[in-house]
């Protein structure tokens, strides 16, 4: 019960099956938890089709209705911690993160960071098969959350992490309320204020073959004013504290550290 890979999914069907048996491919001993909001095309009946397979190793929570991005994430976070589970990852299904990078984000938490991050933009980090708006968007987007919010993480909306247990349990989960790119934002940021070491790996992100890419206007927008909302909170009033699980917890150092550098 140590690493839990959380993979929330809507209309994943071409990528589901394939995505679970590349993790447990790994032989690393990873567990696998999908959230699926209510696919009408039939995913979650594919996860149930490999329970036989992987017994007391792939688990699968359905919830009613496409839900977002985020409350995804706190559900499966908070069905991790019960379940007492120590490095916890969040995983697209959608193969545009390398399951093969799974053990590199482990062993950045391993060796001392409390968040380790997925990312596109340190040193040898790479994107590939992205279309050129894309590109210029994602990096606007890491760059303006850089300026607004001080939080020195060169790929702050990332969605391949993973986190110790400590920083999930030190963060008030309830006082996430962002559910897309602003959830990725807020939970790094969360993790920063309340001093835990984030660590970058550098990865190479590719863009989905199969499938449907869930962005949207609605996400980009939370992205924009969500990082206005962060800055704000955190400069008027006591961000930390609102943030703080009420548990006791044995704080790192505040520090950000690039992989390389």
């Amino acid at each position: 019960m140590e690493k839990l890979v959380i993979i929330p999914t809507y209309n994943e069907k071409e990528n589901i099956a394939s995505i679970i048996e590349a993790v447990f491919a790994l032989q690393q001993q990873f567990h696998v938890l999908i959230i699926d909001d209510g696919s009408p095309d039939g995913t979650a009946e594919i996860v149930k089709t490999l329970f036989s397979k992987y017994p007391a190793q792939l688990f699968l929570e359905e919830r009613k209705g496409k839900s977002g991005l985020g409350t995804a994430y706190i559900h499966g976070f908070r069905w991790a911690l019960a379940k007492g589970y120590q490095f916890i990852f969040e995983m697209d299904a959608d193969f545009s993160h390398n399951p093969a990078d799974l053990q590199r984000l482990y062993e950045a938490c391993k060796s001392g960071a409390g968040v380790a991050v997925g990312s596109r933009y340190v040193k040898n980090g790479a994107v590939e098969n992205w279309p050129a708006n894309r590109i210029a968007l994602s990096k606007g987007a890491s760059l303006y959350t850089r300026l607004i919010t001080w939080m020195p993480v060169m790929d702050p909306t990332a969605g391949f992490v993973c986190y110790r247990r400590e920083v999930l349990e030190a963060i008030n989960l309830s006082a996430i309320h962002f559910v897309g790119y602003a959830f990725q934002i807020e939970m790094k940021f969360a993790a920063w204020k309340l001093g835990f070491v984030i660590k970058e790996v550098p990865i190479t992100f590719k863009d989905r073959k199969l499938g449907d890419s869930k962005m949207n206007k609605g996400i980009i927008k939370e992205g924009v004013f969500g990082v206005i909302k962060l800055r704000w909170l955190s400069l008027f009033k006591n961000y930390r504290n609102n943030v703080k699980s009420g548990d006791t917890v044995n704080f790192q150092r505040q520090e950000i550290i690039l992989e390389g550098e």
